[in-house]
């Protein structure tokens, strides 16, 4: 606390234009790379799943970094457009975690699978759909992270609020 109220003082001091500021930060602290997973569904309550060439094992959420000034939705959008041509909708921030091995802070998204025909690209060789029970092979976190999205896609489905509110009638 001692050293750094006179640090504080300087810094207030120098006045520095904003864009100097910011440089002066990045130069002299840690920096976490910034990732959007998206846990996608279709119509049939089934999770989107993509085949990478460099995972073990090969299945996983689809996933990317966020390039600069760009918003995590549209990040996890575009990614999945580039690696493998297919249109999601980004609809709500499940979960931020923080990776501290790697220095990552990563933001879950649930998504719904708008459309799209699938392209292989360099990271992505193949897609599908899964239900819950027949999922492949997968790591720990991701299984978590799945099972997390059937929950809150259970909670939060229309049909069940207005069933729940058309029982409230009768009652």
């Amino acid at each position: 606390f001692v050293i750094r109220l006179p640090l504080i003082r300087i810094w207030r001091w120098l006045n520095l234009p904003k864009k100097l500021q910011l440089l002066l930060v990045r130069l002299t602290h840690d920096e976490f790379l910034i990732s959007v997973v998206g846990v996608t569904f279709n119509d049939q309550d089934e999770v989107l799943l993509l085949k990478h060439t460099y995972r073990d094992p090969p299945w996983g959420l689809p996933c990317g970094y966020i390039n600069a000034r760009e918003h995590p939705k549209e990040a996890l959008e575009r990614e999945i457009k580039e690696e493998t041509g297919l249109v999601i909708s980004v609809d709500r921030r499940m979960k931020i975690r923080t990776d501290r091995d790697t220095a990552r802070l990563e933001i879950v998204y649930l998504a719904t699978f708008i459309g799209g025909d699938f392209q292989p690209s360099d990271e992505v060789e193949a897609v599908q759909f899964f239900e819950f029970d027949q999922l492949p092979l997968l790591t720990n976190k991701q299984l978590f992270l799945i099972n997390k999205s059937f929950e809150i896609r259970r909670q939060t489905r229309p049909q069940n609020l207005f069933y729940r509110l058309f029982d409230r009638k009768k009652i």
